[in-house]
């Protein structure tokens, strides 16, 4: 049955009509998720009109290209500018845009695509396999969850910062400030307007981090008149090519790294109201973690690169599975294609592949067959996106920032978007000036709305505190935040003798909550608890020895 129904689904999706409509879909995607400050909800939006009259598959293909493309193209100014064009593409620039800057862009731009690709043909698959029980695992998570998931998440923050562990601190505790600016969302109370009626709506996302990104490092680039005449790459654009061949041994060479980044993503995007600003930046954390040289990340190697567009593409993959089964969407570019096919008279829920069978696998082939358009149109049209690197500083900052200045204030049309973008965008060049890092801070704001508001559901659900220890999901990921926070001291004082019970106790520690999660979970306790007490046996084996 399920070979008959994909059968159809094949038959669908491969005529012309519909196979176009993906090219334009994800030809949209890479060009939306390219120019900062124009998301891929933006994109999706505005893709949603041109599909009122196509068929609810088209509808969804076309969708599906811009979503892949969305997520691939946000690379393209992380890497050649250093402004990530979409937020699920942060951490991408933290070693791609070094590597660009190094006088290897092509080797940057293919490391990036075909992360991407194989991230996202991982996350595919697990969509195909394992939609139903991940999207119930992701069902499970109250408020207590989500907000541990975010302690966990802003636990990065350390290993964000660089050498001054003090300056990324601080960074971080500054976007978190800027997150409590304006009404709370749960009680409607204003927080720090100050009697200005602008500033009560809050300061937006994405004002914010093209400030700190994009304005900061414009002005960054065109500092004196020489290097604002000096053109952003030295490398002739006719000379550089994407470096397929050279990119995929490079991602071959780290499997593990490619795998963990993709699973992370697909689990993430699996959240509801999660998506790619948390995996991305949670992947190159943990990618960073496991690396044997982590002081090189941030540097232009491309681990950082894998890891982050890995996690981007797999976790278009995880926010399609909530929506699939559920009917839930993973993040806000979800929601507006899921609307799409509540108008289409097409209801998700745990019936919809029993139901819609053609329409459920026709829209897992789009998802498929747009990664590959997506490496195609990428490989065709970046020779263009080289080219106009190579235009003079000074004209290619005014271009951004005109760009950015219009796509900030298209979000809400008002001015006040502007006016922020201004004010945060001093405020980053003046961080960058005195080693500040604003990745933190970034964190901090991307993370810090979510926070509080889980926090206050929780506590207006039941105000008893121990529920986020208590709750087998909610204390896993408080002892991950706990393990994440100790991890970068056992890397700096990994000679001193307390470092050598770090592992094992971090293995007991874990074991906890499958300890009281009911039913086949506790073997997986029991699993870490093994493991952890085999570490300590081979560590104090030695001294028994020879005593």
């Amino acid at each position: 049955m399920v070979l008959e129904n994909l059968g159809l689904a094949f038959a669908a999706v491969f005529q012309i009509k519909t196979v176009l409509l993906i090219f334009a879909g994800t030809f949209a995607g890479i060009v939306a998720g390219a120019i900062p400050g124009f998301t891929i909800a933006m994109a999706v939006i505005l893709t949603l009109p041109f599909t009122f009259g196509m068929t609810p598959l088209q509808g969804s293909a076309t969708m599906m290209g811009v979503f892949v493309g969305g997520y691939s193209g946000g690379l393209i100014s992380g890497t050649l500018l250093g402004i990530p064009g979409t937020p699920s593409s942060v951490a991408t620039t933290f070693d791609g845009f070094p590597m660009a800057r190094q006088g290897k862009p092509g080797l940057a731009l293919g490391v990036g695509i075909w992360s991407s690709f194989f991230g996202g043909l991982i996350g595919a698959v697990l969509l195909v396999l394992f939609a139903p029980p991940i999207a119930l695992f992701g069902l499970k998570f109250g408020p207590w969850e989500f907000f541990s998931l975010i302690i966990f998440a802003l636990t990065i923050i350390a290993s964000l910062s660089g050498e001054s562990m003090l300056k990324g601190g601080i960074a971080g505790l500054m976007g978190l400030l800027i997150a409590t600016i304006g009404d709370d969302d749960i009680t409607g109370i204003s927080r720090f307007d100050f009697g200005i009626d602008a500033l009560k709506q809050g300061f937006g996302f994405l004002p914010v981090l093209i400030g700190l990104f994009a304005f900061a490092q414009l002005m960054t680039d065109v500092e004196g008149g020489e290097k604002a005449q000096a053109s952003l790459l030295d490398v002739d654009a006719e000379a550089v090519k994407l470096e397929h061949w050279g990119a995929i041994r490079t991602i071959w060479s780290q499997p593990v790294n490619l795998i963990r980044s993709a699973l992370i993503g697909v689990f993430v995007g699996a959240l509801p109201a999660a998506g790619g600003s948390i995996s991305n930046i949670l992947s190159y954390d943990q990618a960073k973690k496991a690396s044997k040289h982590p002081e090189k990340y941030g540097t232009g190697i491309p681990d950082g690169i894998i890891a982050a567009e890995a996690a981007n593409n797999g976790t278009a993959g995880g926010a399609l599975i909530t929506m699939i089964a559920l009917g839930i969407p993973g993040d806000i570019s979800v929601a507006v294609m899921l609307g799409a096919l509540l108008i289409h008279n097409v209801v998700p829920s745990p019936t919809f592949i029993a139901e819609e069978p053609v329409l459920v696998y026709g829209i897992f082939v789009a998802f498929f067959l747009a990664h590959f358009v997506m490496i195609l149109l990428q490989a065709i049209g970046m020779r263009v996106f080289l080219k106009v690197a190579h235009l003079p500083k000074y004209v290619l900052a005014s271009t951004v920032l005109f760009f950015c200045a219009t796509g900030v204030f298209a979000l809400h049309n008002i001015t006040f978007d502007i006016w922020t973008l201004f004010w945060f965008g001093v405020l980053g060049y003046l961080m960058k000036k005195f080693g500040f890092p604003l990745a933190p801070m970034i964190l901090g704001v991307i993370l810090g709305d979510l926070a509080e508001v889980n926090l206050n559901r929780s506590y207006m659900t039941d105000a008893n505190p121990l529920l986020f220890f208590t709750r087998p999901i909610s204390l896993f990921f408080v002892i991950l935040a706990l393990i994440s926070l100790v991890f970068p001291f056992w890397q700096r004082f990994r000679e001193q003798a307390w470092t050598a019970f770090f592992l094992p106790a971090s293995a007991v520690a874990i074991s906890i909550p499958f300890w009281i999660s009911p039913g086949v979970l506790k073997l997986a306790g029991l699993a870490f608890a093994v493991l952890g007490l085999f570490m300590l046996y081979r560590l104090f084996r030695p001294a028994s020895a020879s005593a």
